[in-house]
This record gives C-alpha cells, structure tokens and sequence, in this order.
C-alpha cells in the first residue's frame, strides 16, 4: 500500500493528481472500457508518480470495492454522537471514503441489517454494544471490522477514549474538596465506558478507604431522566454530598431540576459530568473532556488503513485517546463565568 504525506494513497489521490473523475481513473487501470491516449497518459502518469499501482505487474483496481464504509452507532441523538458522526466523516472524506450509518436503535433484526449493510461497504466500524461479542465475530470473517467504544473482540482493532484514570482524578478532587458522601450516577452495566468510569471512581474512595454513600443510580444518559435522578437524590437525602454523572447531558438536566427544587450546586450538593460539551462550559459543570470528535477520526482512520492492509488486525490496538479533567463551578471551584465566552476554559 503506498502512502503520501503518511497516508494512504486512494483512487481519489491518483484522481486528483490526473485531473480526472474516479471514474476515468477506474476505467483506465481496469481497461474496461477505452480512454484518450491523453487521459491514458494522465491516470497511468498519476499512478506511477504515487506508487498506486506497479505498472510491470500489471495490478488492476479491486472490482468489488465500495470506497465506503459502514458505522454502526446505537443512536444518533445528543452531542457525543453527533460528535463522533462528524470526526468520523472528516476522516472518510480525506480518504475519499463514503460513509453508510446504521443505527440500531428501534431495529428488531439488527444480525440482519448488519449483514446486508457488509455487502455494500468495504469494512464496518461497529461501536458500543450494538451487537453481541458472536456477532461481532462471525463479522470480522467477512469484512475489516473497527471496534469504537466497546470491549475488545479478538481480530478487531478497537478504538477507544481513556476513562479510568479521568474518573479516579475527578473523584480525588471532590475529595479533595472535603466532599464525603459521593454517589455515581449511571449504568455501569449499560455500556464498556460507563463501567470503566464508575471503575475509576470506586478506585479513588478505595485509596481514601472509603466507600460509595449508595449504589450506583442506573440513569439512561438523558436528560429527560434528571428528574427520576432527583428524586432519588432527595430520597438519599444528607446521605448524598456528591453526584458524579456519567454524561453532561444527564448532569445539566440534574442541575436545572435541583435548582428548581432549591438545592444548591455546589454548596448543598457537588455535581460532575462527563464529555464536556458545549452547554457544560457555559452552566460551570465540572466535567471530563473526552475527545469525541477525534475518537471518530481515529476509527475511520484505522479502518481505511486495514482495509488496505488485513495484517494491522493481528497488531496491538491503538492506545485510548486521553481525556481530560476539567473543573469550573459545580464541584466548588471558582470559576468566571466569562471564560468560556473569551476562549480561555481549558483543563487546569
């Protein structure tokens, strides 16, 4: 596979040198159908000059491939999806990769979506839990697949952000605010992410030998849930010094609905979430940046590249992208509210 400027090189670079469509360019190396001597001489000129195709051994283009490629998302509401979606298309569009999204969501036979989908791309991202480990498997066999933000699948490169050590710092520092009686707000059966969080958040009491003031709270990551997550707070009562949300989006609609019921973030109750999207830097939530628009790159990047080379399945998975602790208001730090507004919140 040959690779400018540390990528690879696709029928759209070899398009793009010549001057012609794909199209021109597919017709020319197959010898499908004729050309100019002029356009002949553009493509082949092209190809040589990239190294797409070695000329003496007389290597034709792929006639099944797609230049596409399939994603698997669970839904595609809230900003960490659209995120992703966009960090992911980004990427494709470089490599002048199509793109197909299947959401599971709402979808009885997903086995069979997925299957009639790997007919029309040339390798599959496949995130979260959208479909069971077996599945996953037997997908592999037949096409390049991606894991994003799930557990690993042996023969799958999986994509993934750091979550433990974010969750174990975030914990420290309301620790280290005197707060003594932390819940975790989320499922850590629900998803690979949520687990690894509550998995950091437990470690951080654990170093304190301390432990957690009550079972997790299995919230959906909603917002429209914040309101059953506040009534179990009222029910815990003095019980409860801290929340730490597994998203901002359930930790902003938390904080409006104890608002609204006259508790106050921080003073009565310190409040964390986690992605760090737009609306958290300007309500002052003390949150996690995850590098969603990058996780998205990354997967596309990684499954153009295996798609041109099946032995990067067989390497080492590449490391979780960092995220990074971001503190404001809502876990008791000072905090301007006018940063966000002059481009200066960032992690401390």
């Amino acid at each position: 596979m040959a690779y400018r400027d540390g990528e690879p090189v696709t029928i759209y670079t070899v398009a793009e040198r010549a001057g012609v469509s794909i199209a021109t360019v597919s017709r020319v190396l197959q010898g499908s159908r004729p050309a100019s001597a002029e356009t002949r001489s553009k493509v082949l000129r092209a190809a040589a000059e990239l190294d797409y195709v070695p000329l003496r051994a007389g290597r034709a283009l792929p006639a099944n491939r797609h230049e596409a490629h399939g994603l698997v998302l669970p839904e595609l509401s809230g900003p960490y999806y659209s995120a992703v979606l966009m960090g992911y298309e980004s990427a494709a569009a470089h490599y002048g990769q199509s793109v197909v999204v299947v959401v599971t969501a709402n979808r009885s036979d997903m086995r069979r979506t997925v299957r009639d989908l790997t007919a029309r791309v040339d390798g599959l991202v496949i995130a979260q839990s959208t479909l069971p480990d077996a599945a996953v498997a037997t997908i592999r066999r037949k096409i390049p697949t991606v894991l994003l933000a799930r557990e690993p699948v042996r023969g799958c490169p999986t994509v993934t952000a750091e979550n433990v050590h974010a969750a174990t710092e975030l914990a420290r520092h309301l620790l280290d605010h005197g707060r003594q009686r932390l819940v975790f707000v989320g499922d850590p059966h629900g998803s690979p992410d949520v687990r690894r969080r509550y998995a950091g958040f437990r470690a951080a009491l654990e170093e304190r030998g301390m432990t957690e003031a009550a079972p997790p709270i299995p919230a959906i990551l909603d917002e429209r849930y914040a309101a059953d997550v506040a009534a179990e707070l009222r029910r815990l009562g003095s019980r409860v010094d801290a929340a730490v949300c597994a998203n901002d989006e359930l930790a902003l609609g938390l904080m409006v609905m104890l608002n609204a019921q006259g508790v106050r973030v921080p003073h009565d109750l310190a409040l964390t979430g986690w992605d760090d999207i737009m609306t958290a830097r300007y309500m002052g939530l003390s949150t996690v940046r995850q590098p969603m628009h990058e996780l998205g790159r990354l997967a596309a990047t990684h499954l153009h590249r295996l798609v041109n080379d099946p032995a990067l399945a067989d390497r080492p998975d590449p490391e979780p992208l960092p995220s990074r602790v971001v503190l404001r208001g809502s876990c008791g730090c000072h905090w301007d509210r006018t940063t966000a507004v002059r481009g200066k919140d960032s992690p401390p």
